[in-house]
């Protein structure tokens, strides 16, 4: 039984005192979380009654036993039928209302408290690294992503290149980006901390390092964080060519401003690969050159 619980602990991320879903400092990992539990005491009641069986009947007929009686005899049994049966449809069904349930309580593309006003982030995923544009605040960064604490958070995700996926381990979710489509989530972060972000889905040959740092700050602390961002450079149509290709960056960066409507030309460059109008003023889509090493960004590119 221990034994068939270990991956469970391995993907959870190493228990609760450790950087995974079930150590969950958000709304949407706690509800994911109950539902991981939920599922797993479920299954156990299938599990168990194997695990402790199956060796109860090794050691009635093992071959040591000789000549004692050995009465293979069956006979129809009704109630031994029913159990049999029985025991299955009721498990599946009660997981198939909990999961039911469950997914449409944290539909990622359904607000989480309607009726506020959430921080909206647009995530674009490259090689190998994480922008994030905060189109209100009219601010940028790469590969350090800042939330408000107990704010709603509402992410639009792209990616300019291959296909990735998006995931906060300890406040939830988990969602692809892909080119020339936009993703919805909605998360809520319900205590203030560092936490990790990474890329799940293989991408190349840094797929390993494209990881970024989380930070949840009280209202404070986060606003003081935008205002200080609003001094530094800001990111036009040349920093991001440099940024687009694939390389590595060494540290997060942070812009001051981000060229206007940047998300959307990302988007739709790759609809109007064709059209002048479809391009982020000459920029072209990444070049699938994902099996070269990484170059890391030029200095004289970024700030």
């Amino acid at each position: 039984m221990l034994a068939s619980l270990l991956p469970l602990w391995l993907v959870a991320g190493c228990g609760v005192h450790g950087d995974g879903m079930l150590a969950a400092a958000g709304e949407v990992a706690e509800i994911q979380r109950d539902q991981l539990m939920r599922i797993t005491l479920l299954v156990l009641v299938v599990i168990a009654p194997v695990f402790i069986g199956l060796p109860l009947i090794l050691w009635r007929d093992r071959l040591s036993r000789g000549a004692d009686a050995y009465r293979p005899d069956w006979h129809f049994s009704a109630r031994l039928e029913y159990f049999i049966w029985g025991v299955p449809i009721v498990i599946v069904s009660l997981l198939a209302i909990s999961l039911w349930t469950t997914l449409h309580e944290i539909d990622p593309y359904q607000r989480l408290r309607p009726g506020t006003d959430p921080v909206r982030v647009q995530v674009v995923g490259l090689d190998w690294k994480f922008l994030f544009i905060y189109p209100d605040e009219g601010v940028a960064s790469v590969n350090r992503l800042v939330l408000p604490e107990g704010r709603e958070v509402a992410f639009d995700i792209t990616a300019d290149g291959p296909m990735m996926a998006f995931m906060i381990p300890r406040l939830g979710g988990q969602i692809y980006a892909m080119a020339g489509m936009r993703t919805k989530l909605h998360l809520i972060a319900d205590r203030t901390g560092s936490y990790r972000g990474l890329n799940t889905q293989f991408n190349g040959s840094h797929f390993h390092e494209q990881h970024f740092a989380v930070q949840v700050r009280d209202a404070a602390g986060y606003r003081r964080w935008v205002e200080g961002a609003r001094a530094a450079p800001p990111l036009d149509g040349a920093r991001y060519a440099a940024l687009a290709r694939p390389s590595t960056v060494a540290q997060p960066m942070t812009f001051g401003r981000a060229q206007p409507g940047l998300f959307d030309h990302i988007v739709a460059k790759y609809h109007h690969a064709g059209s002048p109008d479809g391009a982020l003023r000459g920029v072209a889509p990444t070049p699938p050159d994902h099996g070269k090493a990484a170059q890391p960004v030029p200095a004289e590119a970024m700030p």
